[in-house]
């Protein structure tokens, strides 16, 4: 009982921290945001990855990136990670903060006040059920890509709520790389669920959230049929070294 009192104690905290960083820049979303594209989203970036950083230190948060040489600050990925917290989006954040990026994320997140602004701002948003919005999107991708800037995809869609330790796939982040000819960079988040667990908003804690980079996927050379089998390749190597990482 004591401890789940001093962790609901700690949540409260960590959103207060949470919302007075974001109203504290909020009009630095609202100044970059009449910047021209790409400019606008990539200072959203910068801002929000200085969100970030604050909010982890703030809260004992320790980010530890494994296995960096992954990823090359001069290449264009399509970035895959594990979907399993909340505490994924400040992450793929630090993960990747010396790299242009857009994280593509549910559209329903724009309606969350203040932070629906600042999430439509810096995120290409998708309907899944709505087929025009979802080719929209995919276009979007596409432009952002060929700007030279990394597109971020969860593809298991929403949380893993399974007992496996990735929920199967959607083709989309695969088909995207192989129409672009741009490599897979699969990153994992074995430690979100520990600092905030899906189930429950007040359960943060302080502790290492590690960011493990595995080695890129190219597509060179491959064509629609061949989504499947980079689906699977894919999902099997980020599988067993989730669960090297979480035994």
């Amino acid at each position: 009982m004591f401890k789940k009192i001093i962790t609901f104690l700690f949540s409260v905290y960590g959103f207060v921290i949470f919302l007075a960083l974001m109203l504290i820049l909020f009009p630095f979303f609202i100044i970059v945001s009449f910047f021209p594209f790409p400019a606008d989203g990539n200072w959203v970036y910068k801002i929000a990855r200085l969100w970030a950083t604050l909010f982890f230190f703030f809260t004992g948060i320790r980010f530890l990136p494994v296995n960096k040489k992954y990823y090359s600050r001069d290449t264009t990925f399509i970035i895959v990670s594990n979907h399993i917290s909340y505490m994924d989006i400040p992450m793929m954040l630090l993960a990747t903060r010396w790299r242009t990026l857009r994280i593509l994320g549910k559209a329903e997140m724009t309606k969350i006040p203040i932070f629906g602004f600042i999430y439509k701002s810096g995120a290409i948003t998708i309907k899944r059920d709505n087929a025009e919005d979802r080719k929209a999107s995919v276009e979007k991708m596409k432009q952002t890509a060929e700007e030279g800037i990394s597109i971020s995809i969860y593809p298991e869609g929403t949380f893993n709520q399974t007992d496996q330790p990735l929920k199967e796939f959607y083709d989309g982040a695969f088909r995207l790389a192989i129409e672009l000819q741009l490599p897979i960079l699969p990153v994992l988040f074995p430690d979100t669920s520990k600092r905030l667990n899906q189930h429950s908003i007040f359960s943060m804690t302080p502790g290492t959230c590690r960011a493990v980079f595995l080695p890129p996927i190219s597509t060179t050379g491959l064509i629609t049929d061949d989504i499947k089998t980079l689906k699977n390749r894919t999902h099997c190597l980020m599988s067993e070294e989730l669960v090297k990482l979480t035994r």
